[in-house]
């Protein structure tokens, strides 16, 4: 595989620096210049090194190269496709269940994934919560004795410096009923050199367990850079949880998912939340449909290590929140107390005495 390295190391933001990093074909601009006028492009240096311009179905490119394809909005795709706005009680803040809150403090990201769910409201130019409105955001959390975990997104929050995260952490930390602070990030992956030693102290909340979840959706993601920077976090005494999004054509099939699952549990990384595609505008082209999800992950079963195993999840659509949609194994075999059927890794069906 070809290796390419942007200019100057900097992010491909436009459809011209993706040319010209010689991971798009020139003759495609008319047509992704279309998309780059509506959706934010960027692809960091560390992911532009990993795409191979050869390959029609280069599971990075996929992720982070834009298609015009995004410009088909089906009737079933909704701009704020898991309801953020109608549980928004205060800038910043998403209050969707009782006991967390999301705190959104940025509206960039250094990659812009061609399937994201906020890709209506994300991109370059939006304004960090700052000031005012961060004051805002902190208080309701604050008034609101209920939330016991916070998780910082965006965005992307470790895009922030380590000053600003350090802030932040701080003041979470004087909020004596939340307990959990998590936040979430692909910056390990697409940008391991800001995880620096420093900035991993820098984003830990001081009496308060510390999570940060971490996204990647293919196993080539991890690249000896991503590695250390995840083994700087773990280092660090963070909890680090995995989350990725099924996608097809990227890591919609058994060796794939599997190899991803065991990279995040080889860097002390807990798969967590596996999700199903949202119905994002332009993004049909990743979505699979729930039965295949469901086989899918029905064959992680058995022939991975438990700690490979995560839930997958779907988020109803307007806002009703997440619920697993994981295969069955148990199968009643009639009326209530009667035996069941269990069906093993196999497939085979084994009786089992009801009570």
């Amino acid at each position: 595989m070809t290796v390419h390295q942007p200019p100057g190391g900097q992010p491909l933001r436009s459809v011209s620096a993706l040319i010209d990093a010689g991971v798009v074909a020139p003759e495609r601009r008319a047509s992704l210049e279309a998309v780059a006028g509506r959706y934010a492009v960027s692809v960091t240096p560390a992911m532009a090194a990993l795409i191979d311009p050869a390959n029609a179905a280069d599971p990075i490119a996929r992720q982070f190269i834009p298609d015009p394809a995004e410009l088909v909005t089906l009737p079933q795709e909704i701009a704020d496709p898991i309801g953020d706005e109608a549980h928004s009680p205060v800038e910043g803040v998403v209050h969707r269940y009782p006991d967390r809150a999301l705190l959104k403090l940025v509206h960039a990201c250094p990659v812009y994934c061609r399937f994201c769910f906020r890709r209506e409201m994300v991109g370059p130019g939006g304004e960090a919560l700052t000031g005012d409105r961060l004051d805002a955001a902190l208080a309701y959390l604050a008034e609101h004795k209920e939330i016991w975990e916070v998780i910082m997104t965006g965005g992307d929050p470790l895009i922030l410096s380590a000053r600003r995260v350090h802030e932040i952490a701080r003041r979470l930390a004087a909020i004596p009923h939340i307990k959990v602070a998590r936040w979430h990030t692909r910056v390990p992956i697409v940008d391991p050199g800001r995880i620096t030693v420093d900035y991993a102290r820098a984003l830990r909340v001081p009496g308060k367990a510390s999570y940060i979840a971490i996204h990647a959706n293919h196993p080539r993601e991890f690249t000896d850079e991503a590695r250390a920077a995840l083994a700087r976090l773990a280092d660090a005494g963070h909890v680090l949880i995995s989350q990725s999004v099924l996608l097809k054509g990227v890591n919609a099939d058994v060796a794939t998912l599997s190899a991803l699952m065991r990279a995040f549990v080889e860097n002390r990384v807990k798969p967590y939340y596996l999700h199903h595609p949202d119905l994002a505008p332009g993004t049909a082209r990743f979505r699979l449909s729930l039965e295949e999800g469901q086989a899918l992950v029905k064959s992680l079963r058995g022939h991975l290590s438990g700690l490979c195993q995560p839930t997958y999840i779907l988020d109803i659509p307007g806002g009703a929140g997440k619920i697993p949609v994981g295969p069955a194994f148990l199968s009643a075999c009639g009326a209530p107390g009667a035996e069941a059927f269990a069906e093993d890794r196999h497939g085979e069906q084994h009786r089992y005495p009801p009570g």
